[in-house]
């Protein structure tokens, strides 16, 4: 049981520093942020939770099952994360890249202190256990110094594990696949990373969520490891038996007018390659709905519509279904994993060759950060345009893909990642 109070706020981006800051000191954190993004969908502008009184932590074996097991079992609030490789636990696939995180596949925990937060108001959610620590919490969260971002005091020295020219030649390997019909999209990706470095993993998400404000931002600590995420998409929200997805399909670079900017805007929205990207993953997701819909409830309420972000401009649809009372929340989700903006379409083909032909595990990256509420509902979102990070063998990472389809330029899809790539090479090398 949870006892919740409610405390008046002046400044929701105020309180932000200062209570990520006092965030700090335990071993499991998440906080989510919208940023505050208007979106139909979202329950509350952000949340923080911390400090586990139960978790769960497995590899892919079986992993949707346990989850399903503790997530009926706790009934309460739980907050964590899901990894690419559960695609092993869901087909019959591997994952045998290099893999220099070494996150788990998949990992919850129920916190013992919840802070969900309106513009003027933040409503509290302790354990009983500790609910006598509130107050004190709060007035230490108020008192606490916000935290400032630092600059690096020694060179991050950022490596390709894909060169150039391998990428060059992996995307031809992939368009032969497309010629030959084994697939009609996928999306494939490479990694950056760094070796024995060393960062202040709060700092580095307060610089990346200044220039790079997204609507499913994310600061994960799991012990070693860290997710720093300024995530633009959602991949799947439940509330009661709606269950929403919005898979991203399309970027296009931002310019420094506004009549360029509305001119890119146009050529986004117009173009023959980006339109059939999405509207290939879009249906592609109706799929997968459709296996734990109402029969004739999936529709597609937005589609291919341009949203515009600090750095880049994104095509996203909107994807929607009705469930029936007798169809798990753990089960929805496994229906629809991996996300099929992530993987491609065959799903099950795209993901084999995925694997055959990137050079890095994905882990984390492209999978999902989200949360259970007591009664069964849902809000995840899709772990791009993030940076990873394991204190224990220092070594810092982020991935970005394309979606590769038989009009694909290899030249461009190149382009595209560097663009991508951009915000989080910044924050890393500044």
């Amino acid at each position: 049981m949870r006892t919740t109070q409610k405390k008046r706020i002046t400044s929701l981006n105020e309180i932000k520093p200062r209570i990520l800051s006092w965030a700090q000191q335990f071993e499991e954190v998440v906080w989510l942020d919208s940023n505050a993004f208007n979106d139909n969908y979202s329950s509350f502008k952000a949340v923080l939770a911390v400090d586990a009184f139960t978790a769960i932590k497995t590899d892919s074996y079986q992993a949707f099952d346990k989850l399903e097991e503790y997530q009926t079992t706790t009934k309460d609030w739980l907050f964590g994360y899901l990894t690419y490789d559960l695609k092993n636990d869901v087909e019959k696939l591997s994952s045998i890249n290099f893999d220099g995180l070494h996150f788990p596949d998949l990992q919850f925990f129920q916190p013992k202190k919840i802070f969900f937060f309106s513009d003027s108001e933040v409503e509290i959610q302790y354990l009983n256990m500790v609910d006598d620590e509130v107050d004190s919490d709060w007035e230490t969260i108020l008192q606490m110094s916000p935290f400032k971002t630092t600059t690096n005091t020694k060179e991050i020295k950022i490596r390709l594990r894909t060169s150039k020219d391998s990428y060059f030649d992996k995307v031809e390997q992939m368009l032969k696949h497309i010629e030959r019909g084994d697939i009609y999209e996928a999306n494939f990706c490479q990694e950056f990373f760094a070796e024995k470095t060393a960062i202040d993993p709060l700092s580095v998400f307060n610089h990346l969520n200044e220039i790079s404000q997204s609507p499913f931002a994310s600061f994960l600590k799991f012990d070693a490891h860290y997710a720093l995420s300024a995530s633009p998409e959602r991949y799947l929200k439940k509330t009661g038996n709606i269950v929403v997805s919005q898979p991203i399909k399309g970027t296009a670079k931002r310019l420094p007018t506004v009549s360029e900017d509305k001119q890119m805007i146009e050529q986004l929205e117009n173009d023959p390659k980006e339109r059939s990207e999405n509207i290939m993953i879009t249906d592609l997701v109706r799929n997968d709905l459709s296996r734990i819909a109402k029969k004739g409830t999936v529709t597609v309420e937005e589609l291919c519509k341009i949203y515009t972000f600090e750095q880049v401009h994104q095509m996203i649809s909107t994807i929607r279904c009705e469930v029936k009372d007798t169809v798990s929340s753990v089960e929805i989700i496994k229906n629809s994993f991996p996300m099929g903006s992530m993987t491609g379409a065959p799903k099950v083909s795209a993901m084999k060759i995925i694997e055959e032909l990137e050079d890095a595990k994905r882990g984390l990256y492209s999978g999902a950060v989200g949360y259970f509420t007591p009664n069964g509902d849902f809000d995840f979102n899709v772990v791009i345009r993030s940076i990873l990070y394991n204190t224990a063998n220092k070594y810092v990472s982020f991935s970005v893909g394309g979606a590769i389809t038989a009009k694909s330029i290899v030249e461009n899809e190149y382009e595209e990642c560097l663009l991508k790539a951009k915000a989080m090479r910044t924050v890393l090398e500044t």
